[in-house]
Formats: C-alpha cells, structure tokens, sequence
C-alpha cells in the first residue's frame, strides 16, 4: 500500500507545505512542536481541510482541493489514536474494544476482538474502567479499539507524550509487536528520539513546515548533516540474534558482520535493533591488537563528514549499514581520511533495544 500526500496550509504566520510518499511498517513524522506534524496527520484522518493538497491511499482519492474532492473521516478507514486515549469513560474496555469492532461496518468478530486483546495484553483488565487503567494501559486500549475498527492506515499522534518514562518504557515493546505483526501503514507523530529510533522504518523530518529530510530512518539517523534535526548522534540498525556463547556473550548478525552484546534472554533468530553512538567509536588505521573492546569492526570511510571548531563526525560503510563516528577534529586531521579508505572502527559500548526487558548497554 503506498500513501502519497501534498499539503499546503496555512495558520496565520505557519505555513505548511509538505509532500511525501509513504507505505506499509512505520513512518515518523519527526519535529519539534509546531513544525506541523499534527496537521499533517489531521488532513490524513479527515479532521482538517487544508487550502490546498492532494491525498491518495492505496490508489484512493481522498483528497483533491483542484478537483473539489473531499472525503469524509468516518469514510476514510483511518485509525487515529490521539494522546489522551479518548476512551468512553462509561463502558469498560471490553465495551470500548466492541464499539471499534463495531466501526468496522460488520457484526463484532469476537475471534478478531480475543487476537488483538492478546496482542496488546489486555486479558486481564477487560472488566476495567478506563478511570481504573493506568496511562499506559489506557493508550494499549486505544490502540486496540483503532484496530478493531479494521482501518487501512493507523494514525498514531504522540501517543505516548502524556506518560512517565516507567510507562513509555512498558508500552513501547507492544508498538514493536504491533509494527512487527500486523504490517499496518503506520505514521507516527513523536518528537522523541529515543521512539523515532525504535520504532520507525521510515523517516519524514518536518522543520517550520517544510520537510527537511526523508528516506529510511537507518540511513537518516547515521547523516552528520541533519544535525540537531535527528539527534540520535549515531546509528540504528537491524540485527539478528545468531548465537548464544558460553562466554557471556550474545552474537548479533547484521548486514556487516557480527557484533557481541551481554547475553540477553531472546531466542536464537529473533529481531533486534542496535545502536552504536557517534561518541563510542575509535578510529584506527590498523587492526588493534590484545584491547579490551570486544568489537572491531572493519569500515570503509564513506563522504559526506562534517567538522565544528572542536570535533568531526564521519561518516563510515560497514557493508550495507552506515555509521557515523565522532572525534576530534585534531584527531581526524592528524588520521587523513580519505573517502573509500578502508580503517577500523572500535566499538566500546553497543545499546540494544529488545522487545521486552530495560535496554541493555556496554560491551567492553
């Protein structure tokens, strides 16, 4: 399914105007507040008409302001979880999760209902008020009432703004189930790095109303020269879980090589993502010898670095994944990079976000 959007609104002294192509899995719209993230997904769900745009979602027409074409939000088959959750305070979660299976245009599947209450883990508090729900146990149900009723798109608007770090922290891991299982087209409005870098595919940077940046978010979070505007400060990518070793170490395969975290508790072929901070890599021009780091990597130098008066950020190919590493910049002048030169990089601490448990750190 492919989603192509073209904006242009106006609200007193912001002007948005935007165009991107997005499709199935998880797309951040990624800014800070007011560079027009939430009117972009309000134009998607129906709720604002914009002065000029066109919208089309798996070859539909909903949008068209030179044809005169407007399509209303309850025909559009969007899901759209806002940050407050919106539950009807009267009806327990269960009468909440049948009222969107309800919005599906048929009777209730309650096959349906029972898959989507174990995805998201809700056996146990079906019976509730929302009033009796926690912050994140109120945005899972709201999730779970957006998908029941059986949308085409799901529109999640910082879903997660209103909680404390502890519930962000329990609720992310069922985004990541969500994302992996259902294969839903997903934009995502967030300002957050850490939810941008797990949980999104794709990446749409908005600034002032303009898209400053767009394209695979493994791609964008490791370019020195979106700066501030991606602060992940180093790469993200997939990996594998290969081998569990006798030393205490954990195997992860990517598409470089083999990289070593402390053993964590997933089985053999399950996905992760990894990230490698800027900061925690060493440039070398020869393999290091007897170190305490248990990741070197070999990297060709890739263009495009960036310097400031006091560091570097360089860019560096590890086969089919990007990094960016961050030194001095007497440092890389007194190394002479050049672009296609093949270097090693030393990894002295490795993150892994699993889908369950705290995030795991340190690999030397």
């Amino acid at each position: 399914m492919t989603i192509e959007v073209s904006l242009r609104h106006r609200f007193d002294e912001f002007l948005l105007d935007a165009s991107f192509r997005a499709g199935e899995g998880v797309t951040a719209l990624f800014g800070p507040s007011g560079s027009g993230k939430t009117t972009i997904v309000n134009a998607l769900a129906g709720l604002l008409r914009p002065d000029h745009g066109r919208i089309v979602v798996d070859g539909e027409t909903l949008l068209d302001t030179n044809a005169g074409i407007f399509v209303s939000a309850r025909h559009r088959r969007t899901g759209y979880v806002f940050q407050d959750g919106r539950l009807f305070p009267h009806l327990t979660v269960r009468q909440n999760l049948l009222f969107g299976a309800r919005r599906a245009g048929e009777r209730p599947s309650l096959s349906r209902l029972d898959e989507v209450v174990a995805l998201l883990g809700l056996q146990s508090l079906e019976a509730r008020k929302p009033r009796n729900l926690s912050g994140g146990e109120k945005s899972r149900v709201a999730l779970a009432r957006a998908l029941l009723a059986g949308p085409r798109l799901l529109l999640l608007d910082e879903p997660l703004a209103a909680l404390d770090a502890k519930r962000k922290s329990e609720i992310i891991p069922y985004l990541e189930r969500l994302r992996d299982s259902v294969r839903l087209p997903m934009i995502y409005v967030t300002h957050s790095a850490e939810e941008m870098s797990r949980l999104a595919e794709n990446l749409i940077v908005l600034h002032n109303g303009k898209i400053a940046a767009s394209g695979s978010l493994f791609d964008l979070s490791s370019d020195p020269a979106l700066g501030s505007l991606v602060p992940t400060h180093g790469a993200v990518f997939p990996a594998t879980v290969q081998e569990h070793r006798t030393d205490g170490l954990t195997a992860l395969a990517f598409d470089g090589g083999v990289i070593l975290v402390p053993q964590l508790g997933r089985p053999l072929m399950s996905k992760l993502r990894v990230r490698l901070a800027a900061d925690d890599i060493i440039l070398a021009r020869e393999a290091p010898i007897t170190i305490s780091a248990n990741n070197v990597l070999s990297v060709q130098v890739a263009a495009g670095h960036t310097e400031t008066e006091a560091h570097a950020d360089v860019r560096l190919r590890c086969g089919g994944v990007n990094l960016v590493a961050r030194i001095t910049r007497a440092s890389f002048h007194r190394l002479c990079l050049t672009e296609g030169e093949g270097i090693y990089a030393i990894v002295k601490s490795v993150a892994v976000d699993p889908q369950t448990g705290p995030l795991m750190n340190g690999t030397e």
